[in-house]
């Protein structure tokens, strides 16, 4: 069911996906009271494109969290990235200024992504490995001091080793 009213669809810019965009902007005009959002969502998404292309591409995981009272906060999805991201502060805050946005105040959020896509099972390898190479595995993974930091390392070169015993 078409409505009769021909808006033309448009793509908020900082959405990862346009199909996502154009899902998400149908949603928000369809309630009165979410229509109330658009302006905001556009705005973050403009200024989220604006930032992506001012900062250098190893910055493309940062993320514009809020835009209120002349303050940027940024979602970081690591301490490293940061410790980085503060010295590229001023050039952002300077062209981001060009760009007409007032920007008095930058704020950096750590925040982990809880999105990140499950991993499939790999099919199994056509790398093979000598015997020897799979009882040194095996070796390493008994000897390794089974601490708390260890246990994910050990684990996997346990599987890795039963995997290749039995191909």
């Amino acid at each position: 069911m078409q409505s009769t009213n021909k808006q033309r669809p448009f793509h908020i810019y900082g959405t990862r996906d346009r199909k996502t965009s154009f899902v998400a902007t149908d949603f928000l005009r369809s309630n009165d009271r979410l229509a109330a959002l658009m302006p905001t969502a556009l705005r973050v998404g403009n200024l989220q494109r604006d930032v992506k292309a001012i900062l250098p591409p190893m910055y493309a995981g940062c993320d514009v969290l809020s835009f209120q009272e002349a303050t940027l906060t940024l979602a970081v999805p690591s301490s490293a990235v940061a410790a980085k991201l503060k010295q590229q502060l001023p050039k952002l805050q300077a062209g981001l200024q060009k760009k007409g946005w007032q920007v008095d105040n930058m704020r950096i959020k750590i925040q982990m992504r809880p999105n990140v896509p499950v991993r499939e099972e790999l099919k199994p390898s056509s790398l093979t490995l000598p015997p020897t190479a799979v009882e040194a595995f095996e070796q390493l993974g008994e000897t390794l001091p089974e601490t708390q930091q260890n246990a994910a390392l050990i684990a996997a070169i346990r599987r890795l080793a039963e995997r290749r015993k039995k191909s």
